[in-house]
């Protein structure tokens, strides 16, 4: 059984992607100096293969692609695990391209002061992130984890960009390769965190939903491998599940994945807690916010009460105050 924390660790969501554009160096950093324990980036493929973090290889709505004339003609529609995307995407950009581009908010209509920042900030490298972590830790002292998420790696893989050697090359140059450093990859997929487990010692975390199944292996669905039998095939290439937060605490109280899991061995790690009345569940909502805010730290502190592990969110200071009592 995974060891018993007093309380779940913090895991930035893209960043403090909730006060700044996802993604950025600048939500990052203000993420570390915010206190999050691990910061989170997703990481998709350039044409040249290099590894930068994006939410999706389609970056239309968190880049201001769509103003560059020159790729007007990069716009495409793809087949990406299944669903029909329109857009642009990384893989039909070097990076020396994608670095004139600019990211932006993905969410202005809920999140309108993060637009302040729009165009300020390039899309970063994920040896850009590492590099803005060792900066840190050498100026506050303390480590700072890293949660790196392999997006649509099946996808990338057919494309000859496979994730997995350029992933563990730039962790191994900055340090990186047993369970005790502070590194959870992770991934919806299951091959590519099986073919990890062969090669590395780092920790692994399979990403499960309510519905659905793994990208790449269509026969299987999420809810098979959280029956007690899948939960413990898991535990024979990962060290947690990432569930969403409904799944561990639904609107009549606490279910047993929690309990289930770690009698597996398995952590728990749950996304994405977010302070808006339309990412919480009713019970936490409040419609007369005037900036359109629930009781977040009510939510905070019922999802921790269901004995996670950790958990993802995009307001990492405000989770932190939730969980940490008053003097």
């Amino acid at each position: 059984m995974p060891e018993a924390r007093a309380e779940p660790f913090i895991i930035a969501h893209r960043g403090a992607s909730g006060e700044r554009p996802e993604h950025t160096l600048a939500a990052y950093e203000r993420a570390i100096d915010e206190g999050a324990d691990y910061i989170e980036p997703d990481l998709v493929l350039t044409r040249d293969g290099v590894l930068v973090a994006r939410h999706e290889n389609e970056i239309g709505g968190t880049t201001d692609v769509a103003d560059h004339p020159e790729f007007a003609d990069r716009k495409t529609t793809k087949t990406i695990d299944g669903q029909s995307v329109t857009g642009w995407f990384t893989e039909d950009f070097t990076l020396a391209e994608l670095r004139t581009l600019r990211a932006r908010e993905r969410l202005p209509q809920l999140r309108p002061a993060n637009s302040r920042f729009d165009t300020l900030y390039p899309i970063p490298t994920f040896e850009e992130i590492l590099k803005l972590v060792r900066a840190k830790e050498a100026e506050t002292g303390r480590r700072i984890g890293l949660y790196p998420e392999t997006k649509h790696p099946g996808y990338f893989a057919k494309l000859g960009l496979p994730h997995q050697a350029p992933l563990l090359e730039l962790l191994g140059k900055y340090g990186y390769q047993t369970e005790a450093d502070p590194v959870f990859i992770q991934s919806f997929e299951v091959g590519n965190l099986k073919a990890i487990r062969a090669v590395s010692r780092l920790r692994l975390i399979q990403l499960v939903d309510s519905q659905g199944g793994p990208a790449d292996e269509p026969g299987t669905s999420y809810a098979d491998m959280l029956t007690i039998e899948g939960l413990k095939q898991v535990a024979d290439y990962a060290d947690g599940i990432g569930p969403a937060a409904a799944m561990v605490l639904a609107p009549e109280g606490a279910t047993d994945l929690v309990g289930r899991a770690h009698d597996a061995g398995l952590q728990v790690h749950v996304w994405t807690l977010r302070m808006e009345n339309s990412f919480l569940p009713a019970a936490f909502q409040r419609p007369d916010d005037p900036q359109g805010r629930g009781d977040f730290a009510g939510y905070v502190q019922a999802v921790a009460r269901t004995g996670v592990d950790a958990l993802f969110s995009d307001f990492p200071k405000q989770a932190r105050a939730a969980l940490t009592p008053a003097p």
